[in-house]
């Protein structure tokens, strides 16, 4: 029987190898469609998105986390509880995606697209292939088994460059986007199906239902909340300014996600379930979540700094010309993306792991509360104010995190900076001396070389720190996916 460590170990591998994939391949697909469409159809497809995404609260209801943290007496009893949630998803997503095709038009006025209902149904096709494969995902996670999940990763991955791109110098429309995504949740459901251990059964029971749903109560909150977070601003942005806009603030947290999740995508899937291995023993969760944290500082920080400082040349590069109006945004994002899932994401993954879905929800209201008067307010006075204010809000949610963290597991706010502060101050070096570079010659040239030097020096200063210094020599060595067999 693998241990803790190899475990997570083998699981960040698989997570590693996903996301080596995915950067070879999807920034090649969103460069190509950046240029062959406009901001307007990205526009369209997020206000589409924010439809889907909320339904897709109802029909998951929280039974994927549910599945992933309930301890099962044993096999017997956990196919009992997965065909419960199995039917239950599936039947919920039927009838939502109904209920939606009856009143689509007003939903599309609603949300700032008049016209597009007969979009709208198209797109929710998804719903319920999503609700089909998330069981299987879920009983993956728990089993910590990302190799098979990588399978499912690669699918998505292939689909937009072999679906998506064709279609979209066909269409030139709105089109491309959604038929591509339909055809990644059709393609992941058929994966996962084929690839799983599990088969659904005509097996149900209330009784169980109402003991999950006291569970899954709580995920359900918190996910509304989430969605709140996640997809008010865009409902703003929709009916106070317009697609055009929309298009460029959603795609430039696009753009910076792409970048961020070779690291994150490799290390956050990871971190719940570990944690709820050990969730009777809060020194090793704390230790356990340190290490982590420290890990993912030394890989992402550098790369959310590098974003601010060289958001010029990253959307000239990876979005096009017609796409400049986002570059400030995309720094901006860029260096509070990083901040917030080094010293909040992580802190979030507790909560879960120890049994306390209502603290997630508390976070989530707390956050929600600051954001959508402030987004509100802030989309009446332009773009530039509104991408300000969203962005400092943010800094709400690590307070909030960092705050609770302490409070479940005496997770110290005051030792979180200190595991990361080398790290912080080997990129503010590495920050003042690419603006030093820029500030010489910011042609795109240019800029790649400074890239580069800035890369450089950043690990020169980490260097004399004696922890971080084994760290990137251990990387160097092994490779970021090995690293959490030392932990």
């Amino acid at each position: 029987m693998p241990t803790l460590n190899q475990q997570v170990a083998n699981a960040t591998k698989w997570s590693a190898i996903t996301e080596v994939m995915g950067k070879l391949v999807a920034p090649v697909s969103s460069m190509i469609l950046a240029r062959l469409l406009t901001p307007y159809a990205f526009g369209v497809v997020a206000t589409l998105n924010m439809v889907i995404a909320f339904a897709e609260i109802f029909t998951d209801a929280g039974f994927q986390k549910y599945l992933i943290q309930q301890p099962f007496k044993d096999a017997d009893d956990r196919d009992k509880d997965t065909n419960v949630a199995f039917w239950t998803n599936l039947i919920m997503s039927c009838l939502i995606w109904g209920i939606i095709a009856i009143f689509a038009e007003q939903l599309a006025t609603l949300v700032g697209n008049p016209g597009l209902g007969k979009v709208l149904i198209v797109a929710c096709a998804s719903i319920p292939l999503a609700a089909f494969s998330s069981i299987q995902m879920a009983l993956f996670k728990k089993d910590l088994d990302f190799k098979t999940l990588f399978y499912r990763r690669l699918v998505a991955i292939i689909v937009p460059l072999v679906v998506t791109v064709p279609l979209a110098f066909i269409t030139r429309s709105y089109w491309a986007l959604v038929i591509g995504t339909i055809c990644v949740n059709l393609a992941n459901a058929i994966i996962l199906t084929i690839k799983s251990n599990w088969r659904p059964r005509f097996y149900y029971s209330f009784a169980r239902l109402h003991n999950m749903f006291a569970f899954c109560s709580w995920a359900i909150l918190d996910a509304i909340l989430i969605w709140a977070t996640g997809y008010m601003d865009i409902f703003f942005i929709g009916i106070m300014l317009n697609e055009h806009y929309l298009g460029l603030y959603k795609t430039s947290m696009t753009t910076v996600g792409q970048i961020t999740t070779i690291i994150t995508a490799t290390i956050l899937p990871v971190v719940m379930p570990a944690l709820a291995k050990v969730r009777d023993d809060h020194a090793a969760m704390r230790e356990l979540l340190l290490k982590l944290q420290k890990y993912t500082a030394i890989l992402l920080l550098p790369i959310g700094f590098g974003i601010f400082v060289f958001s010029d040349l990253i959307t000239n590069v990876l979005l096009g010309s017609q796409w400049t109006e986002a570059s400030p945004f995309i720094g901006l994002w860029g260096l509070v993306d990083v901040l917030m899932i080094v010293f909040a994401r992580f802190c979030s993954n507790i909560y879960p792991a120890v049994g306390r879905s209502d603290i997630a929800v508390i976070c989530q209201l707390l956050h929600v509360i600051v954001l959508i008067p402030a987004v509100y307010i802030a989309a009446s006075y332009g773009f530039t104010i509104l991408y300000w204010t969203r962005s400092l809000v943010r800094l709400e949610g690590m307070l909030v995190n960092m705050f609770f963290a302490y409070y479940l597991i005496h997770q110290s706010p005051w030792r979180m900076f200190l595991n990361v502060l080398p790290v912080l101050i080997s990129c503010v070096a590495m920050v003042t001396m690419a603006y030093i570079l820029l500030n010489l010659n910011n042609s795109n040239i240019c800029s790649f070389i400074w890239v580069f030097l800035s890369g450089i020096s950043y690990v020169l200063i980490l260097s004399f720190f004696p922890k971080e210094k084994l760290i990137l020599q251990n990387i160097y060595k092994k490779g970021k996916h090995k690293l959490f067999q030392d932990i």
